[in-house]
C-alpha cells in the first residue's frame, strides 16, 4: 500500500464523519412548534368582550397576538375570525387602506373555511372600505359577492341593502327605491308591511331602510321623501333608537330647509342635541352643518365656529387614535422580533455546543484510524523489505516508514495534547485546533476546487482571482492587471469556462515544468474582442519551445471552440510571452 494512499483514505474517513454529523446536528437544532390552541381560544374570548364593548384598542393588541400565535392552517378559524375583527375595528377608525390590507389576508384561506359566513364578513369589509374611499364600482362588485353567497336569509337581506346602499351613494335612486322597497315589504325586514312583528334590533334595520327610500326620494325631489322621513322617526322615537335619532332630525331639516326656514331650524336644533347625548362623529357634524343651513346673523357665526373647532379636535383625536395603533403595531412587530432572535441565539448556542462535542469523538475516532493505519503501513513496508530482502529497497522504505511515522506522530500528538489542554471557549484555541486539522484538509481542498464546477454568475470574477492566486507562492508571484477594466457580464456562460480552464490549465503546465519567478497576465478589451496576455520570466523557454507547444495543444484547442487564436512568442531575453484573443 502506498504512503498516498493512506492518507487519501484518512482525508476521506475524516470528511465523511464531519460532514454528515454536522448536518445531523443542525436538523435538530430546529425549534419545534409549540401548540397554542387553548392560549389563543382564552385571548379570543377576552378580544371578542372588549370588542363588543368599543374597547377597541385592547381588542386589537390581543387581535394581534392571536395572529401571532395561530398556526394558519391549525387554528384557521381564530386566525381568519382575528383578521377579520381587525379589518373592522381599522375601518372603524378610519384606517380603510390598512383594513383592506388586512382583508386581502384573509382571501387565501376563504376555500378551506366550510361555513360562508367567514366570506360574507370579508366581502362586506371590502365593500365598505370601498364605499367610505368612494370607490363605488368595486363596492358593488363586493356587495353582489356577499350577497351571492349561500348564507342565511338575514345575511342575504343585510347584503342586499349594501348593494341599495351603494346605488344610493353612485346617485342612482331609482335602483336603491327599488331594492329598499323590495325589502321593506315583502323582503326579510317587511312580512308585507306589519312592522310590528319585528324584533326590536330588526326594527331599527327597517327604519334606516325607509329613511334611506326618503333620502333617495328627497335627492329624486319627489314629495314622498317627507312620509319616508317622518315613518323613520316615528319608529326610532318608539324605540329610542338615539345613534339614529339625529340623523332623522337632520333629514326632515334639509327636508324643510328651502319651504319652512324656521321648521328646518327646529329640527337641526334638535338633530344637535340628540347628535351630543351620544357624541358621534358622523351625526354630530351634520347635525353642526343643518343648523349652519338653517341660522343667520349670530347664530350662524355661534355655530360655525363651533363647527370649526368641532373638526379640528375631533382630526387630533383621529390622529391620536390612529398613531396609538400604529404604535400598538410597531412594538409588537418589534417584540416579535426580539422574542425571534432569541430563540435564534439560543438554537445557534445549542448547535454550537453539539458541533464541538462531535468534534471531539470525532478527533479521538481520526487519531484511532490514524494510529491503526500507521501501525498497518509500518508492518507492511517491513513485511515487504524481508520478503525481498534487497538491502536498498529495505533500507528506502524504512526512511519512508519512519519519516511518516515521525511526521503522523507528531501532528497525533499535537492533537491529543490541543484536544486534552486545550480550553475550547477561547476563540485562540479553536483556532489553533483547525490550523492542524487544515494541513489534513489543504490538498482535498485543492483536489475539490480543481474538479468542481466552474460558476459563472456574478462571484465569476472573485473565483478567477482565487483561482490565479492559489498558484502564486514564495517562489512565484503572479500579476494580473485589468481584470476589472471591462465587463464579464457581457461574456457568455461557455467563453468564460473555457477561459477559466485554459488559464488553470497553463499555470499547471508552467508549475510543473518552468522556473519562472514571475507570471504577468493581462487583460483588455480591443472593440469586440476580448485578448489575454501570458509573459513570465522562464529561462529554460528556449530549449522547450517545441515540447511545450505539445503540452499546451489542449488549451489551444480548447481556445479555437470559442473561435478564439493563441499565439506563442519565445524571448530569449525574457522568457515565454502567450496571446489570447476571442470575440464577445
Amino acid at each position: 500500500m502506498k504512503v498516498s494512499s493512506v492518507v487519501k483514505i484518512l482525508i476521506s474517513v475524516f470528511l465523511l464523519l464531519v460532514l454528515p454529523t454536522s448536518c445531523k446536528k443542525e436538523k435538530h437544532a430546529v425549534l419545534k412548534k409549540i401548540d397554542n390552541t387553548a392560549e389563543i381560544k382564552r385571548l379570543t374570548i377576552i378580544a371578542d368582550n372588549d370588542y363588543d364593548h368599543n374597547e377597541y384598542l385592547k381588542a386589537y393588541k390581543n387581535y394581534l397576538k392571536i395572529i401571532h400565535l395561530s398556526d394558519p392552517e391549525k387554528n384557521r378559524i381564530d386566525y381568519v375570525d382575528a383578521l377579520i375583527s381587525i379589518a373592522l375595528i381599522q375601518q372603524y377608525e378610519g384606517n380603510y387602506l390598512e383594513s383592506e390590507n388586512t382583508a386581502t389576508k384573509i382571501l387565501p384561506h376563504l376555500k378551506y373555511m366550510k361555513k360562508p359566513r367567514f366570506a360574507w364578513e370579508t366581502y362586506k369589509v371590502f365593500a365598505s372600505n370601498y364605499l367610505a374611499t368612494k370607490d363605488y364600482d368595486n363596492a358593488l362588485i363586493y356587495a353582489k359577492k356577499a350577497y351571492d353567497l349561500n348564507t342565511t336569509v338575514r345575511r342575504k337581506a343585510n347584503a342586499l341593502a349594501n348593494i341599495a346602499l351603494v346605488y344610493m351613494h353612485k346617485k342612482q335612486y331609482k335602483k336603491a327605491v327599488k331594492i329598499y322597497t323590495q325589502l321593506t315589504t315583502t323582503g326579510y325586514y317587511g312580512n308585507k308591511k306589519k312592522t310590528n312583528t319585528l324584533k326590536d334590533f330588526e326594527l331599527i334595520d327597517y327604519a334606516v331602510m325607509r329613511n334611506n327610500i326618503g333620502i333617495s326620494y328627497a335627492n329624486l325631489l319627489h314629495p314622498k321623501a317627507l312620509s319616508y322621513y317622518q315613518e323613520a322617526l316615528k319608529i326610532r322615537l318608539r324605540l329610542h333608537d338615539k345613534h339614529n335619532l339625529p340623523e332623522s332630525y337632520s333629514n326632515l331639516s334639509d327636508y324643510y330647509v328651502d319651504s319652512n326656514l324656521a321648521l328646518a331650524k327646529k329640527y337641526a336644533e334638535a338633530a344637535y342635541k340628540h347628535a351630543c347625548i351620544i357624541n358621534t362623529y358622523r351625526q354630530k357634524k351634520y347635525a353642526l352643518e343643518t343648523l349652519i343651513r338653517t341660522t343667520t346673523g349670530n347664530d350662524l357665526k355661534k355655530y360655525s365656529n363651533i363647527y370649526v373647532h368641532y373638526l379640528d379636535s375631533i382630526n387630533k383625536i383621529q390622529l391620536s387614535q390612529k398613531n396609538q395603533f400604529a404604535n400598538i403595531q410597531y412594538y409588537f412587530k418589534k417584540d416579535k422580533q426580539e422574542n425571534l432572535e432569541l430563540k435564534t441565539q439560543k438554537a445557534e448556542k445549542e448547535l454550537q455546543f453539539e458541533i464541538q462535542k462531535n468534534q471531539s469523538y470525532i478527533l479521538y475516532v481520526v487519531i484511532f484510524i490514524s494510529v491503526f493505519a500507521l501501525l498497518f503501513l509500518t508492518l507492511h513496508i517491513t513485511l515487504k523489505g524481508k520478503r525481498e530482502k534487497d538491502d536498498t529497497i529495505f533500507k528506502s522504505e524504512l526512511r519512508i516508514s519512519q519519516k511518516l511515522h515521525n511526521e503522523l506522530t507528531s501532528e497525533v500528538f499535537k492533537l491529543s495534547t490541543n484536544i486534552q489542554n486545550s480550553n475550547f471557549e477561547k476563540p485562540e484555541s479553536k483556532e489553533e485546533l483547525l490550523n492542524h486539522l487544515d494541513q489534513i484538509y489543504l490538498k482535498t481542498r485543492k483536489i475539490s476546487r480543481e474538479n468542481s464546477a466552474i460558476l459563472t454568475d456574478e462571484n465569476y470574477l472573485e473565483n478567477l482571482k482565487m483561482m490565479l492566486s492559489e498558484y502564486s507562492n514564495s517562489s512565484l508571484n503572479i500579476i494580473a492587471n485589468g481584470l476589472s477594466s471591462f465587463s464579464w457580464h457581457e461574456i457568455d456562460r461557455i467563453k468564460k469556462i473555457t477561459i477559466f480552464r485554459i488559464l488553470r490549465e497553463l499555470l499547471n503546465e508552467m508549475a510543473k515544468s518552468s522556473n519562472a519567478s514571475l507570471i504577468s497576465l493581462n487583460f483588455k478589451k480591443e472593440t469586440k474582442n476580448i485578448q489575454i496576455i501570458y509573459i513570465d520570466n522562464n529561462t529554460e523557454t528556449t530549449d522547450g519551445y517545441v515540447n511545450l507547444k505539445k503540452r499546451l495543444q489542449n488549451v489551444e484547442n480548447r481556445i479555437k471552440t470559442i473561435k478564439g487564436t493563441i499565439n506563442f512568442e519565445p524571448n530569449l531575453e525574457n522568457g515565454l510571452k502567450i496571446s489570447f484573443t476571442f470575440p464577445l
